[in-house]
């Protein structure tokens, strides 16, 4: 690198620098590299150029970085821009939490006492959750161990910040509180004062330190250490911008070395002093104390903060001067500065020269929803590597929409991972770990139960066939309403289910045994209520292992799985005593959340996917910057539970909306790139998203984008087939010999309304299934309410006190939905009161029941039908009174009159044929007994048919012959003769849609 022209230095103040200038013997070595140049080629191709003349000189050298990937990326660049062999510098990432293992003996000499170690992150977590349950517990306001866990996590990062600022525990006690302050954050400042004050000796007991306080003691030490006896060779500190203050100190440490360099990625110096000064942070006003506010949120605010705690000027940085193949022009710089200026200075916008304003190669692309995003980016990326050597990136916050961009480059068999890693949560063994707490926290409900059978890892080998037909089977005999809680409740629902699925659950049982054996322990841990979190978490190993073997905690998620586990195990006898097991699932999905698992080495050589840390001083030719809407890039301030926004600022710790800032800065980085593309979703899964107030500035500078709309077509067109093909109205035509010689009452409607149905179920034999878990279905309400009055009318004698006893049984059993039992259960005891009045009435007139769920069946017309009665009755003239009770609506006049709901008819017809045993005579009334609300009561008999036939109704001795004549023409058309089995005939008639998507019905419903 060329040297830099040499600079007086001036003396550094707050407001950018307008004091007056002071000589000093040497300029102090402050660089910055502009956003539009590729920052790690350019800093390689300058310490090339300095040092790369002596090989040892260049390898003497130490380059501070701020994280791992970081180095990576700088080594990278180094071999780049070596063209050959290259004894590189050491390179240290200050961001490591073992630095001192990475920096040497320089970092921490041998002859220096040695620094106590840091204490471990969960041990840490445990503690402070164990102090903050018992002081919670103390002020008269308990928590459970698990919500303790939670606390302590958003605990330990704001005493993180505390120490990162060096900020003095004391200073809390000095805080005044005034009216202003709410209830809430007294009560939890002064917990947070009670919790401070008991962590030093918690920390001193174990002989341990805060890593943040051990890596500032490090920091300290290295900068007195250089002060004192400065290193051989150069040291540079390359795109380091944490502000705190021991970072700081070394940054100016380094720069007044005779070879320190400070290297600062996108420092702003051609930006007005007025408007450098806008940023703050601010004096206190000297009348009233207050600060004014500082723009947190502008992309420069930070690097003002690391210049004002160095004591340095940005006038005294000067331009690195060196440059790669991977620079955009210099106009990209000036249009960022301007579009990322603080709001007060953007009715200046007008002023700038069009020129300045331009953002030539970057394009904009607005998606309709996250996943055409995806398809858009992924398609992006596979472009580029049509041109050989081209290289690309997606930077994106959001891990979403990252995942589903890696999910698409597969479909080209190219891998390409998300550097930024995957939270332990949503990889397998985490997914596993969470699938048990849940099952065993829902009392193996059978959502919770089946989705934890089905996990990918159980039974991953060679006997995963036969444990997936075993779960099967199980799902089937699960399906419809939930079971009683428990592993007992399900043996219970296997025992004794619905008759018409005892064949399905006989299936089952085998299998149920076999997994019930594997789940006990675990169930009856989480019975035995609230213990130690040890012992939970060890019956989750354990079951854990059971399940899935070794693979649970096998390749790296399942080795990061097994260390955490294994690491709460061991540190949990330090937090709370103990946690209540239906709090665990929030507690491990916590924990879990936090665990990155990142790819191991071996990435793509040519594409990558970044999170925003893994993306800083990163470049590619192209650069993809996605999830540009507001609440993802820049995302939402995630609150601070323990101090309030005013406190935090009197103690001098960063706003909650700094972070804001910190991403537009990154935004800007990536902005550099020589060819850029944004894209935005305009919409998420649930509502319409508002676009980043990034996206809305470049829109507003630059009204001139360019508008990608090939991507967003290419994405459409992707997966869109040439032309679609509806299909036609379905009407099979099965020869007459095979059709069914067997039909119930109840199918007579949908064989005449919708054929197609009616072969779908007998002669496909396609049944539709109740979903799992399922709520209580029409048909399930009226299965129960016909169960009670079977038994109420066969075992009680039609007593009515005994059938507000069967009432009661069914509200208390605990396979009874809690709706059921809330709102469906009281309605219903008002309509069994009148089934009960009702019928002591009609007995009262002479009728005695002698038919209880009766079967009859009859041949006739060639086929044999069959059908249950709800009830008959003898009347007192002898006749025969059919009865069906209804928990819906009975039937309309109409729809009898039309040949339909003719269910009562042909009962009539089969007990006069004397196909119910031991039951004769001619049927003379047809009721139907509806348990549905009418008026201001619950109760009502209606009747299809009246003596007259008067108001529509059928008359009564033509209501058995007309349902005889209608039956036998269907018969005739469907069963013995060959007309085809057309999909919704009677469409009024057909309101059922379990078939639907069989027949295709939305393809030609309405074309026709």
């Amino acid at each position: 690198m060329a040297d830099a022209p040499s600079a007086t230095a001036q003396d550094a103040r707050a407001d950018g620098g307008s004091g007056p200038p002071r000589v000093a013997a040497k300029r102090l070595g402050l660089y910055t590299i502009p956003i539009h140049r590729a920052f790690a080629d350019a800093l390689a191709v300058g310490l090339v150029r300095r040092f790369g003349g002596d090989r040892m000189r260049l390898a003497q050298g130490v380059v501070l970085v701020p994280t791992n990937r970081a180095k990576r990326t700088i080594q990278d660049a180094f071999v780049r821009a070596s063209g050959g062999g290259l004894l590189l510098p050491r390179l240290v990432a200050i961001g490591d939490p073992e630095v001192e293992e990475a920096a040497g003996a320089f970092a921490d000499p041998a002859d220096d006492a040695p620094i106590p170690p840091a204490i471990e992150p969960l041990a840490r977590r445990m503690i402070l959750a164990r102090l903050v349950a018992e002081e919670r517990q103390r002020a008269g306001r308990p928590i459970d161990g698990g919500e303790a866990v939670r606390l302590a996590g958003d605990l330990a990062r704001t005493l993180d910040q505390l120490l990162v600022e060096e900020v003095p525990p004391h200073r809390l006690r000095d805080i005044v509180l005034d009216e202003t302050l709410s209830a809430h954050w007294e009560r939890s400042l002064e917990l947070f004062r009670v919790v401070l004050d008991r962590w030093p000796g918690e920390l001193a007991a174990l002989g341990r330190i805060d890593l943040a306080d051990r890596r500032t003691r490090l920091l300290r030490r290295l900068c007195a250490r250089w002060s004192s006896h400065p290193p051989r060779g150069f040291v540079c500190s390359a795109g380091i911008t944490t502000t705190a203050p021991a970072v700081a100190g070394l940054l100016r440490c380094i720069a007044g070395m005779e070879r320190g360099m400070i290297v600062l990625p996108g420092l702003d110096t051609a930006m007005a002093d007025e408007e450098w000064a806008m940023l703050g942070p601010h004096d206190p006003d000297p009348v009233t104390g207050r600060r004014r506010r500082s723009i947190e949120t502008h992309p420069q605010f930070h690097m003002k903060v690391l210049l004002d705690r160095m004591g340095v000027n940005r006038a005294e940085f000067v331009r690195w001067q060196a440059a790669s193949e991977h620079d955009a022009t210099p106009t990209r710089s000036r249009a960022i500065a301007t579009a990322l200026a603080p709001a007060d200075r953007t009715h200046h916008w007008i002023d700038v020269p069009a020129a300045d304003r331009r953002l030539s190669g970057v394009r904009m692309v607005e998606l309709a929803t996250p996943a055409e995003e995806a398809q858009a980016i992924a398609i992006a990326l596979r472009e580029a590597l049509e041109t050989p050597g081209r290289t690309a990136a997606l930077v994106t916050p959001d891990r979403a929409l990252a995942r589903r961009v890696a999910a698409h480059c597969a479909r080209w068999d190219i891998r390409v991972d998300d550097s930024a890693g995957q939270a332990l949560s949503v990889l397998a063994p985490g997914t596993l770990l969470l699938a048990l707490v849940e099952a065993a926290a829902q009392g193996f409900a059978p959502v919770a139960l089946l989705a934890l059978l089905k996990h990918p890892l159980v039974r991953s080998g060679d006997a995963r066939v036969a444990w997936l037909d075993g779960v099967r089977r199980l799902d089937r005999a699960l399906r419809g309403p939930r079971p009683a809680p428990g592993l007992a409740g399900i043996d219970r629902h296997l025992r004794e289910g619905e008759m018409r699925d005892a064949a399905v659950r006989e299936q089952a049982r085998p299998f149920w045994e076999e997994a019930r054996a594997l789940l006990e322990p675990l169930a009856a841990g989480f019975a035995a209520g609230s213990q130690p979190p040890a012992a939970l978490l060890a019956l989750v190993r354990e079951t854990a292992t059971a399940l899935a073997g070794d693979a649970a905690w096998s390749r790296p998620e399942g080795r990061a799985a097994a260390e955490l586990i294994a690491t709460l195990e061991a540190e949990s006898p330090a937090g709370p005593p103990s946690v209540d097991p239906q709090n665990l699932p929030a507690m491990l999905r916590t924990l879990l959340d936090e665990v990155a698992v990142r790819p191991p080495q071996g990435e793509h050589p040519r594409l990558a996917i970044l999170g925003l840390l893994e993306a800083r001083l990163q470049t590619a030719d192209l650069m993809i910057l996605g999830g540009l809407n507001e609440g993802v890039w820049p995302a939402l301030p995630a609150p601070d539970p323990w101090l309030a926004p005013r406190i935090r600022q009197e103690l001098g710790l960063p706003g909650l909306e700094r972070r804001i800032g910190l991403s537009a800065h990154d935004f800007a980085s990536a902005l550099g790139g020589r060819e850029v593309v944004l894209t935005r979703a305009a919409r998420d899964a649930t509502a319409p998203t508002i676009a980043s107030r990034l996206w809305l500035r470049l829109q507003a500078l630059d009204d001139g984008l360019e508008r990608v709309g090939s991507l967003r077509d290419w994405a459409r067109a992707i997966d869109t087939p040439e032309a679609y093909r509806a299909a036609s109205r379905p009407a099979p035509k099965p020869p007459v010999a095979l059709r069914p010689r067997r039909i119930s009452v109840t199918e007579v409607d949908r064989l005449k309304a919708d054929p197609y149905a009616f072969y779908a179920r007998r002669m496909l034999r396609l049944s539709p299934m109740d979903a799992v878990d399922a709520d209580p279905t029409a048909a399930w309400r009226g299965t129960a309410v016909h169960g009670v009055l079977e038994r109420w009318a066969v075992e009680d004698g039609l007593d009515p006190v005994k059938l507000q006893r069967r009432l009661d049984a069914l509200r208390d059993d605990p396979r009874t939905h809690p709706l059921l039992r809330a709102l469906w259960v009281p309605r219903l005891r008002e309509a069994i009161d009148w089934v009960a009045g009702f019928t002591q009435e009609k007995l009262g007139e002479g009728r005695s029941v002698i038919g209880v769920e009766s079967d009859g069946v009859l041949q006739i017309a060639g086929v044999e039908l069959r059908g249950k009665a709800d009830r008959i009755d003898r009347a007192a003239d002898g006749t025969l009174a059919i009865i069906d009770y209804k928990t819906g609506k009975a039937p309309s006049a109409k729809a009898v009159a039309a040949g339909y709901s003719l269910q009562l008819g042909l009962l009539g017809l089969i007990a006069e044929r004397g196909g119910f045993p031991a039951i004769a005579g001619i049927a003379g009334a047809f009721e139907y007994w509806s348990l549905t609300k009418d008026g201001d009561s619950f109760g009502k008999m209606t009747t299809p048919v009246s003596p007259d036939g008067s108001r529509g109704r059928v008359p009564t001795a033509e209501f058995v012959a007309r349902a005889k004549a209608h039956f036998e023409d269907a018969v005739a058309r469907f069963l013995t003769g060959d007309e085809a089995f057309t999909a919704k005939l009677v469409p009024e008639y057909a309101p059922y849609a379990e078939y639907d998507q069989l027949m295709r019905r939305d393809e030609w419903y309405g074309r026709e």
